[in-house]
């Protein structure tokens, strides 16, 4: 839950508020449920997708997406079975930081650790390997993928942090946003109840559950 009051855009107000408000706000759908490494700690960032299914072991088509990519824009990365083979490395870190790209999502591996933290390149990723791919099959940019269970369009709004990914399709983006608002005016009403002393075992109803008989 974020302090931030600003409402400038969308894509701030989605980062500010964060992967787990976004998700409950959503319904509790759109998670992206891997365990995802954060290579640049306390990353946390926010922006639309961009769609990039690679051939097998093969990263032909990630410098395919750098070239189109628009800045501001979240790579998300795929390749039809996910392996520790790295699909993104140093030098494509730096063209997607000359590019503006606002973060990357890589169900594989990525590799070059210390480069991208360098860089300050905000970057999810499944795997850390040094294991290399191939650059030899065209694959597809911009259609639909599926990620953790959740199918991820280019265009969605796609949320990163400490606690993972979430997505949001781009027709409810101001649905969920708006229930996240809704949402993080009640916590921060319980909070101040909390820091007196009240308990949520008492406001939320949850001593009756437990105890009645």
């Amino acid at each position: 839950m974020s302090e931030r009051a600003s409402f400038a855009t969308p894509v701030s107000v989605a980062e500010a508020y964060g992967v787990s408000t976004v998700y409950e706000a959503a319904g509790r759908t759109g998670l992206v449920d891997l365990e995802l490494i954060s290579i640049v700690p306390g990353a946390k960032v926010a922006g639309l997708a961009r769609t990039v299914l690679c051939g097998q072991d093969d990263n032909l088509m990630v410098p395919a997406a750098i070239a189109h990519v628009r800045s501001g824009e979240v790579l998300v990365v795929r390749m039809p079975e996910s392996r520790p083979v790295s699909l993104l490395g140093g030098l494509l870190a730096e063209q997607c930081v000359a590019r503006g790209v606002a973060g990357v999502l890589v169900d594989a591996a990525v590799r070059d650790v210390e480069e991208i933290r360098a860089l300050r390149l905000p970057v999810w990723a499944r795997y850390v390997r040094a294991r290399s791919a191939a650059k030899k099959v065209v694959g597809t940019l911009d259609a639909p993928i599926e990620i953790g269970g959740t199918t991820i369009a280019t265009g969605d709004l796609i949320v990163l942090d400490a606690d993972g990914a979430v997505a949001v399709a781009a027709a409810r983006v101001d649905e969920v946003l708006a229930a996240a608002a809704a949402r993080v005016a009640q916590e921060r009403a319980k909070l101040e109840r909390y820091r007196r002393g009240e308990l949520s075992y008492d406001l939320d109803g949850l001593r009756a559950l437990v105890e009645r008989r």
